[in-house]
């Protein structure tokens, strides 16, 4: 008997989970992974040493993918200009598409210096010390003196990467707006809350006391906000001096010989509109001295990857014909003002830098719902047999395609090498290795 045939590309958790929903329901899944490995930024994105919180979630996803439903493939791009594109699965006959390849791409400010040596996204160090190829190779060297730009879990993440295990002089995390809106966890001041300068934070928050009063805002709350996590942290294993600066709009990178020295800010004040508080530039500008500049302001999706894209996510349709809880996941082309028929999209994708793994897993199954009520109105599936021609598509590629037995074999082989090296967990840095890796065990010449 025939059945539907959905491609999911991108097997972070809001890709496996949609894939799940979508096999339980007698949908024949192929999953796509830019990555050998699943999980995306649930393997790659939390912070490396979660051990425990990290395997919770492999325990997960091998799980899922243990479903016969749902055929895996690693290391297979898809993209405008990839292994396959958006066209190509059309016309290998799946009957919808399901986009949930996260935010792959970086927001920037446009501002001049970005280009600077010294200077990264969060993104750029987050997948280096979480060893994702090619971001592991990359030659990434800190200073001594880091300016991070935004205040939330992201920034928190950083700073503990370059106050515990990097130990430079000072780690000053800037915003434009107030201390009464910083976005990060108590959990996270925990693990940095050794090295905060309270000192230096009590100097700032009576600069912003007049701004905060004149709108009516707590600088007392605010601080208590701040520090809450003060009192329960981690003992310090550096002397790393750890500072906020807020009412700073960044509006310049500056350098010498190719390199950042810091970074210039325009003065805020903050007003209301409404229920929301806003930064207004006040016209004064100032440099914070850094020789390591870091943007943790959020993610946008992979331009070059083949939809429209807008506001750093790819366009929904705005009058859905299939909407799940009030939320579209139709993908739109508002040149012809019209959806695109059968690709649709969920977690990051759909909406990026929006939640950690709960957020993408409940997306991803909402987006799978949203395909099903599609097929629902397809009067039958287009190809009796899609997998003959994939196989056949993936055969010609110059470049190993990773299957659910190849992630179980480095799995093992990942663990063996724990084991004699007497680690915690390890795991190889080079698509290569873990190809090389793959090969070995299956018995084959690497």
């Amino acid at each position: 008997m025939s059945q539907f045939h959905v491609a999911v590309i991108g097997a972070g958790p809001a890709g496996l989970y949609a894939a799940k929903t979508l096999s339980e329901h007698g949908v024949a899944v192929s999953l796509f992974n830019r990555d050998i490995k699943p999980g995306g930024l649930a393997e790659y994105g939390i912070y490396h040493d979660k051990f425990k919180m990290k395997e919770g979630l492999r325990k997960q996803f091998r799980s899922l993918l243990h479903d016969c439903g749902i055929t895996y493939y690693g290391n297979v791009l898809i993209g405008a200009h990839a292994d396959l594109t958006l066209d190509d699965l059309r016309g290998l006959g799946f009957d919808a598409i399901l986009v949930a390849a996260g935010a792959q791409g970086t927001k920037s400010l446009g501002l001049p210096g970005e280009d600077l040596a010294g200077v990264y996204h969060a993104k750029d160090l987050v997948y280096h010390y979480n060893l994702l190829p090619p971001y592991s190779q990359q030659d990434i060297r800190v200073g001594r003196h880091a300016v991070i730009v935004g205040v939330g879990n992201v920034m928190m993440d950083i700073a503990h990467w370059l106050i515990r295990e990097k130990g430079i002089e000072t780690v000053t995390a800037i915003a434009r707006r107030g201390p009464a809106e910083v976005k990060f966890d108590k959990a996270e001041m925990k693990i940095v809350g050794a090295n905060l300068d309270e000192v230096a934070l009590d100097a700032e928050l009576a600069r912003c006391r007049p701004i905060m009063e004149a709108i009516e805002q707590s600088i007392d709350d605010a601080r208590a906000e701040i520090v809450a996590g003060v009192p329960g942290a981690l003992p310090p294993v550096s002397a790393s001096r750890f500072l906020l600066q807020f009412l700073a709009s960044p509006t310049a990178l500056v350098g010498a010989d190719g390199a950042v020295t810091g970074v210039e800010v325009e003065d805020t004040t903050l007003v209301k509109s409404g229920n929301d508080v806003k930064a207004r530039g006040r016209g004064t500008k100032r440099v914070i001295p850094a020789d390591t500049v870091v943007f943790a302001i959020g993610d946008q999706v992979d331009t070059d990857f083949g939809l429209p894209v807008k506001s750093y996510a790819f366009v929904k349709n705005p009058n859905p014909s299939f909407p799940i809880e009030g939320h579209s996941y139709e993908a739109f082309d508002p040149e012809r003002n019209a959806p695109i028929t059968g690709v649709f999209v969920a977690g990051w994708s759909r909406e990026a830098s929006t939640g950690l793994v709960g957020v993408a897993r409940k997306d991803g199954t909402d987006g799978a719902l949203a395909v099903l009520a599609y097929l629902k109105t397809v009067a039958a599936p287009a190809v009796e047999s899609v997998s003959a021609a994939l196989h056949a598509r993936l055969s010609r590629l110059s470049k190993p395609v990773v299957e659910k037995e190849d992630w179980h074999a480095l799995e093992a082989v990942e663990a063996e090498v724990a084991r004699e090296r007497g680690l915690t967990f390890f795991k190889y840095a080079t698509n290569e290795e873990m190809l090389d890796a793959i090969a070995r065990r299956a018995g084959q010449p690497a």
